[in-house]
């Protein structure tokens, strides 16, 4: 397995890139993960963009920097990454900047996010959402929750699941 991920680093492969950043994020190599990731948002793997986000936030690697937290939180947005648009969305939130919070969490919502549509709600609470918007962006989740099912995908989850507890109570023997 490790040869053949090389081989996809070496032809520029930006998921095997981002892997190889996350397996050194997972064993606390922040520096080199930095680099991983770094290689595969620039290739345009979208969920590089968004750990970036986390090593920004959390100082792991590099410095903590705002500035470059929010320009990868936009990139992974702008790539399709709900959950880079609610951050941007609660930012945009808690810095009352309410239309452009509204944008981003009802794009969130249409890719289906669900902390966009509890913020939505939220904020409908607070009168910050007509009516006529959050019944659009719960329509438009639902769709795109619904868009993510099927039989397929039913089959393949209970697969797995069923492989985890076999593989699980065998490492519990």
């Amino acid at each position: 397995a490790e040869k053949y991920q090389m081989k996809r680093i070496e032809a520029n492969d930006p998921f095997a890139i981002y892997r190889k950043g996350f397996q050194q994020y997972d064993e606390g190599d922040y520096s080199s993960a930095f680099e991983w990731y770094t290689k595969a948002a620039e290739l345009g793997d979208v969920e590089a963009h968004s750990r970036l986000v986390l090593l920004y936030h959390h100082g792991h690697g590099v410095e903590k920097d705002f500035d470059k937290l929010i320009h990868h939180l936009e990139e992974a947005a702008i790539g399709g990454h709900p959950g880079a648009r609610y951050k941007l969305g609660y930012n945009e939130r808690i810095n009352d900047r309410t239309e452009r919070a509204l944008k981003h969490l009802i794009i969130g919502a249409t890719q289906g996010d669900d902390d966009s549509i509890k913020l939505l709600m939220d904020m409908f609470k607070n009168g910050m959402v007509n009516k006529e918007d959050l019944a659009a962006a719960l329509r438009a989740h639902q769709a795109a929750v619904d868009a993510t099912k099927s039989p397929q995908r039913k089959a393949a989850e209970q697969n797995y699941r069923r492989g985890f507890m076999l593989t699980r109570e065998y490492m519990l023997k």
